[in-house]
């Protein structure tokens, strides 16, 4: 499966390139309701994804307690704590979903490592839904509720 189908185009999604402040970026996470946004270089090569924990910690270790200070830092500055692995263009599905475990999206990189857009976990998950339901569907029904809370039971055995 082409994972193009589920990109969210560089174009249509906020990002930060790397030269902004830290403060810059804090103000369009907040504004939007982000808890990470990628970071990309001027000549559009994605950089880095900058998270929440990350401007957190850079604060704490820098004694910096005011978010005007944050106007004296570059986001280039802020240490990378959590990699954040973009897929290239040509990726499979089960790659991102390998990724979409531990990220609330996944960059997507062309050949030339230049940012192209993104895959969002919940684009990703409202697929698996889809095929989930037309293939119980396609075999005849549905779960019914007594059928789902014995399969969790047997998951719960195993955990």
């Amino acid at each position: 499966m082409n994972i193009l189908k589920f990109l969210k185009p560089k174009a249509v999604i906020d990002f930060v390139y790397e030269d902004y402040t830290v403060r810059q970026a804090i103000e369009k996470m907040r504004n939007h309701g982000f808890t990470a946004i990628p970071v990309i270089s001027k000549d559009g090569g994605y950089v880095k994804t900058l998270a929440e924990g990350d401007i957190l910690w850079f604060m704490l270790d820098n004694d910096i307690m005011d978010i005007k200070q944050l106007e004296k830092y570059s986001i280039s500055n802020i240490p990378r704590r959590v990699k954040n692995n973009p897929v290239y263009i040509y990726s499979t599905i089960e790659d991102l979903i390998l990724l979409l475990m531990n990220q609330n999206f996944v960059p997507v990189i062309d050949d030339r490592n230049m940012f192209i857009g993104i895959i969002t976990r919940q684009d990703i998950l409202r697929y698996c839904h889809k095929t989930i339901k037309s293939n119980l569907t396609e075999f005849g029904g549905k779960i019914n509720d007594n059928e789902f809370a014995k399969i969790k039971e047997e998951e719960n055995e195993y955990v």
